[in-house]
């Protein structure tokens, strides 16, 4: 029954046994693997054991009508694509076997040329649905106010925003540049019962340090020149809501002491104002940078920082989100498909591969610029590598993983060693192979900087 070795990609059902031994070389020449039967018992006998991606048969067999099969094959799970072969072909057959379900109709005597372009045409176009499907797939699995991601780490993410939502207290949220820190802080406000008040963002590293505080808590009218009038700072503005501090290791220090007597006392006072105003506003701030590292150089009160810590979020940076690589582009392609108007549908599986390989330095802001570009320069229906960036297409593994050096678990002769202390050893070996560099070494151990900092801490 069977005239190749399974595995296979493509089931031959044809009664002539010299034309089968003909087109299975074709088709082994072309670096398909494929079987072959005479009849449709023995392509059902066939059919139970083994999963093609292509079956490709005369419509008239000693046994029956390759249309029947067709019927059959339509009921699996994953359905072959089907081609059909006949000597007798007319324009109704053809019809009747495309509606039936049959991807192509060929008529003898075959043209092989014709042949292998049509068995091309159809594995292509099958890998083409079935990519497709996977980011349709990807499409319908949700998102929790903005973000996308089922990964673990940002599934504990969406956790602890729902069990911080309720809290009155401050918010330090913490990550990378491009990690979607705002994201996270208009969920907090969302989840929390100041979600019908405002919302107000601003960045405290985008405004000159003169004109922070005016901005911030207002000021009063001729409190400096050019202050013709009075204005309300943007603590007023967003009372009874949510205002987000984002950059706030960028706040100079001697406002630091205004913010943490506002977190203590509730109260503002405008510049050049002698009164104080009460307002009820929840803070969240956002840094990239290392907060206890800004508090050991003297550039952040300490005070200030344990205020702000009792809630702390970490956004995870993309490199340790998993799959929610794939689930960020089929969101971004659908979007920017929106935007745009095109017809991208999804990415080859060459440019799927070299972006999991990327390290992604500015996160998921890099990859939705990434995205972005490859969409507006695709005119086909998946984004190819060609489309990506130079720097996308020349990524590499990770220095560390190249650099050659290679750790050994510590052993004293003959004498076994606890997991606690192979650990402790492995992180004092990546510290060390990286200068001292905490961010770079808890990228390489893919652990956030603030779990490195507290083993550091407990470790000393």
């Amino acid at each position: 029954m069977s005239e190749a070795a399974s595995p296979t990609d493509i089931l031959l059902i044809e009664d002539d046994p010299d034309l089968r031994a003909l087109l299975m070389d074709e088709l082994t020449d072309a670096g398909h693997r494929c079987a072959g039967s005479g009849d449709l018992a023995g392509a059902r006998r066939w059919l139970a054991e083994e999963a093609p991606k292509l079956v490709v048969s005369d419509l008239h067999l000693p046994d029956g009508n390759g249309l029947d099969l067709l019927e059959e094959l339509r009921q699996l799970p994953v359905r072959p694509s089907f081609i059909a072969i006949t000597a007798f072909g007319t324009i109704d057959q053809a019809v009747d076997a495309l509606k039936r379900g049959a991807d192509d109709f060929l008529t003898k005597p075959l043209d092989l040329d014709h042949f292998n372009l049509s068995i091309t045409r159809t594995l292509q176009r099958q890998q083409l649905e079935q990519e497709l499907s996977y980011y349709r797939r990807l499409l319908d699995q949700g998102e929790f106010h903005g973000m996308i991601g089922r990964s673990p780490r940002m599934r504990q993410l969406f956790t602890q925003i729902q069990q911080v939502a309720q809290a009155g207290a401050p918010v330090l949220v913490t990550g990378e540049s491009g990690v979607g820190k705002e994201l996270v802080a208009r969920a907090i406000h969302r989840e929390s019962d100041r979600r019908e008040g405002p919302f107000i963002a601003i960045n405290c590293g985008g405004i000159a340090a003169n004109l922070l505080e005016s901005e911030l808590f207002g000021h009063a009218a001729g409190a400096f020149t050019g202050a013709s009038k009075a204005r309300r700072g943007l603590f007023a503005t967003a009372n009874g809501g949510t205002l987000m501090l984002d950059e706030i290791g960028e706040m100079p220090i001697e406002m630091q002491s205004s913010l943490l007597r506002i977190l203590q006392d509730g109260k503002v006072r405008p510049v050049g104002s002698n009164t104080e105003q009460a307002l009820d506003v929840r803070i969240i701030a956002a840094t990239n940078r290392e907060l206890p590292d800004e508090v050991n150089e003297g550039r952040f009160r300490e005070d200030l920082y344990y205020r702000l810590e009792t809630f702390a979020l970490e956004v995870p940076p993309l490199r340790q989100r998993g799959d929610d690589l794939e689930r960020l582009i089929a969101h971004l392609i659908h979007q920017f498909n929106q935007r745009r108007q095109q017809p991208v549908d999804g990415l080859s599986t060459e440019a799927l591969n070299l972006l999991k390989r990327y390290p992604f330095p500015g996160n998921v802001r890099e990859l939705a610029n990434i995205i972005e570009r490859a969409v507006t320069f695709c005119t086909e229906r998946l984004i190819g590598a060609e489309h990506l960036p130079e720097r996308v297409q020349r990524s590499a593994p990770t220095p560390e993983a190249s650099e050659g050096h290679l750790w050994q678990p510590p052993t004293a002769e003959g004498e076994l060693v606890s997991l606690d202390h192979i650990e402790r050893s492995y992180i004092h070996y990546v510290l060390e192979q990286v200068d001292g560099n905490k961010k770079r070494a808890a990228d390489i151990l893919n652990i956030g900087r603030r779990t490195l900092y507290r083993w550091l801490e407990t470790d000393a």
